[in-house]
């Protein structure tokens, strides 16, 4: 059975906290998993929330500030000590390459594992198209060269079971027209509806920009920073970051189903003033203040 969901590993900013480890997050997406911003301690994290390195197939990486990449060392080398048995890809900014090499090859190990570094420049690109998804990257406003990524499913077909009773399509010819486009004469298209593909988007260490916009839209879940209340809208805006409502606001204008707010700073201890305010903004789907550990699925197609 595919299982389409975010596991947290982390949600502080720059200082983790007793409650909060650096950053973390795995996008279990069927049978693969792509790994966000492994802060320091995300190995750790992963044994606490039943990840195995084993699970990984992509590594993404929005910036190379520590709370974002410190944990990619031993990430690297448990990949390969567990001699996970396939290739992993590895995206980050490719102004940022020699931090990549100094975290991969930290300390001395050996590799066992495939790891295909494939830096990302410029305002974004598409980076990878399987047959499960596409993933794509898109420039966002930070001090330091920041990417967001964004995972799209194809757009498929949904078969309507009236449809296919009355054509007379039962048992094992619905997969064939699935497969074949066409059985004894019936299209797929006579028993079937168009049915948009899930999107993704994974938005840290930004201002309000062009690339935010364009990575949230139509998403059906969208994991963004929110490191400041409004009240510091100044604080944020001079250290590359979106406050609650601004993060709620984009969410709000790009229709997004659920919007998962993360990567709080250290000076607030009540988190609920995250929700109040975003709701205050507008946002009126599903909400996740998130908290280390947890499991947040996507929602149904």
């Amino acid at each position: 059975m595919s299982v389409r969901e975010l596991v947290v590993l982390g949600t502080a900013s720059q200082v983790p906290t007793r409650h909060r480890n650096h950053n973390g997050y795995l996008l279990r997406w069927d049978g693969e998993g792509i790994l966000f911003d492994p802060g320091e301690g995300t190995q750790r994290q992963m044994l606490r929330a039943g990840v195995a390195a084993h699970d990984i197939n992509r590594i993404c990486v929005t910036h190379f500030h520590g709370d974002h990449s410190l944990g990619l060392a031993g990430v690297i080398q448990r990949i390969n000590l567990d001699r996970v048995p396939h290739d992993v890809r590895a995206h980050y900014p490719a102004s940022g390459q020699r931090f990549f090499e100094r975290l991969r090859y930290a300390t001395a190990y050996r590799e066992t594992v495939v790891l295909s570094e494939e830096p990302v420049s410029g305002e974004g690109a598409s980076l990878a198209e399987t047959e499960a998804y596409s993933l794509e990257a898109r420039r966002l406003s930070h001090p330091v060269e920041s990417y967001g990524y964004r995972v799209v499913e194809p757009d498929g077909r949904r078969m309507l079971p009236e449809k296919l009773a009355e054509h007379g399509i039962q048992g094992p010819d619905v997969g064939r027209l699935q497969r074949e486009g066409r059985v004894n004469g019936v299209t797929v298209e006579e028993v079937s509806e168009p049915r948009r593909g899930q999107r993704f988007a994974f938005v840290m260490d930004t201002r309000l920009c062009e690339g935010v916009y364009a990575l949230a839209d139509g998403c059906d879940m969208l994991v963004i920073e929110s490191t400041f209340l409004d009240e510091d809208d100044q604080l944020a805006k001079d250290h590359g970051h979106l406050t609650a409502g601004q993060a709620a606001r984009v969410g709000h204008e790009a229709g997004v189903r659920h919007l998962v707010l993360t990567h709080f700073s250290q000076r607030y201890n009540d988190h609920e003033e995250f929700e109040r305010q975003a709701r205050a903004a507008g946002f009126e789907g599903e909400l996740t203040i998130a908290q280390d550990l947890i499991r947040v699925p996507l929602p149904k197609r």
